[in-house]
């Protein structure tokens, strides 16, 4: 078994594209791969087929090498709550809430199980591609470090390590990162490769020439900047889709401190006629109004009363109210269909300190955490259109009311969510409700938007990108070099 890790000078340096590249491009050559992130700190989660949660972006890695994504290849999940505390997922599974001190402290008994999730991958896999996590030059976090040095160090890997040029100063990244490193570190730190490149590459040359002398390490690659690249995030949310083209549906989503499992609006920033914004703090209330939309949807959050409580006082419980007064639809997913009940109740404090909050009133049920996360892989269909739909949930709520009685649709045979008698409210706990192509075109014609046929089927959109990401790396990196990191 060979493990290569790839790591990062900086958060969002371009470390999971290049591991799902890399894993795409091993699994087209038939090399059995998987890959690995021994620690996560994401929002954006995904169910596994061992019935655990992972990060997104490495669920997203195992689609790429051709394999089921299960909870050993992310076995340290953190999901922020606060600034200062996570829930901790160990091997798909919630552990407990800690704060980041106690969370520090904890690291030296996680790596227990860091290193029994990459020993079971390694029994089930002859190539395993890590993924470092933020920078291993974050010399503050280096004691009992699992997640990027010390990982490595531990089962003695080779790293390359990753640069940004598109945010300038990519030589002071590298050099810089490479100089904080321990001897050790530094010699197991095998090249270089940069990342989103912009123009003309003979005016780098000469840097890279410098660069390799002045490390005496190669630099493996420089990786073209590509343009519309949309795969799945393991945080970051951009902040808007593409300008709708002929008819437009305008949606706007609030970008929630807590906001969860964004990607459910991939689909939507990819369709042709659907122009997609997120809304941040200070943009609705005080004087200011909403742009004019058609749809609001109220995305997923992992801390519901805290983000609720931030609607509020963000102008968004008035805003929404006049939105609906003028005919327009709201949709809540998981967290945002919470919301839109009576009250969300959480006697165990186990998104925050106990207690209730009201909720929006705007559907006649109310929900209940409980201990004990669904997780799941779903399917079923959209009611009443019978169109099939797909996807997974994530959550704690339990919700009961009148307003379950008209359900947004069917899954596994049972209802889900609720729709209002007039139809211009919707929820459920669907993540994944856009991404066939069929029920996104239900749904986005229930708010007047008549596009048969003009929504992206987003799984094959995903299957194509992850090509046009291994085409760009065989293209521009030294894959020999690479082939003999990993021995083959």
């Amino acid at each position: 078994m060979a493990t290569l890790m790839i790591q990062g000078t900086t958060s969002d340096a371009g470390k999971s594209t290049v591991v799902a590249g890399l894993c795409r491009v091993l699994a087209r050559r038939g090399v059995s791969v998987a890959p690995f992130k021994p620690q996560n700190m994401a929002l954006n989660s995904a169910v596994t087929v061992d019935g655990g949660e992972i990060g997104r972006s490495t669920a997203l890695q195992a689609l790429a090498a051709g394999v089921e994504p299960h909870s050993d290849m992310n076995p340290v999940l953190l999901k922020p709550e606060s600034d200062r505390g996570a829930q901790v997922i160990l091997r798909g599974r919630v552990h407990g809430h800690m704060n980041a001190l106690d969370y520090h402290a904890y690291k030296r008994t996680a790596r227990e199980s860091v290193l029994a999730a990459w020993q079971a991958l390694s029994a089930r896999f002859d190539v395993i591609i890590a993924e470092g996590a933020g920078s291993p030059a974050e010399i503050n976090l280096r004691q009992n470090d699992i997640a990027n040095m010390g990982f490595a160090e531990m089962v003695d890997c080779p790293v390359v390590l990753v640069g940004d040029i598109d945010r300038g100063g990519v030589f002071a990244q590298l050099v810089g990162t490479l100089e904080l490193l321990s001897e050790s570190e530094r010699s197991r730190t095998r090249g270089f490769i940069v990342n989103r490149f912009r123009g003309d590459i003979a005016l780098l040359e000469p840097g890279l020439e410098w660069l390799a002398e002045r490390t005496s390490k190669p630099v493996y690659g420089t990786l073209p900047y590509l343009q519309g690249l949309l795969l799945d995030a393991e945080d970051s949310i951009g902040r808007s889709g593409r300008v709708g083209q002929g008819d437009t549906l305008k949606v706007l989503v609030p970008a929630l401190p807590r906001i969860s499992n964004h990607n459910d609006f991939d689909p939507l920033r990819l369709h042709p006629q659907v122009e997609l914004s997120f809304i941040g703090p200070n943009q609705v209330g005080a004087g200011r109004s909403l742009p004019p939309a058609d749809l609001i949807i109220l995305p997923g959050s992992k801390s519901t009363r805290s983000d609720l409580a931030w609607l509020r006082a963000q102008g968004w419980e008035a805003a929404i109210q006049r939105h609906l007064r003028y005919g327009g639809k709201v949709l809540g997913i998981c967290g945002g269909f919470q919301m839109l009940g009576r009250a969300v109740h959480d006697p165990d404090g186990l998104e925050g300190p106990a207690g209730s909050t009201p909720g929006l009133k705007l559907l006649d049920f109310e929900t209940r955490m409980v201990a004990g996360k669904q997780l799941r892989n779903v399917s079923g269909r959209l009611l009443p259109e019978g169109v099939p739909i797909s996807g997974y949930e994530i959550h704690n709520g339990v919700s009961e009311g009148a307003a379950l009685a008209g359900p947004l649709c069917e899954l596994e045979g049972r209802p889900d969510g609720s729709v209002s008698p007039d139809g211009q409210l919707m929820g459920t706990y669907l993540h994944g409700l856009f991404d066939r192509p069929e029920a996104c075109a239900a749904l986005l014609a229930r708010c007047g938007l008549n596009a048969q046929g003009a929504a992206v089927d987003y799984q094959v959109h995903r299957q194509q990108e992850l090509d046009r990401l291994a085409d760009c790396l065989e293209a521009h990196l030294d894959m020999a070099a690479i082939d003999r990191l990993v021995g083959l």
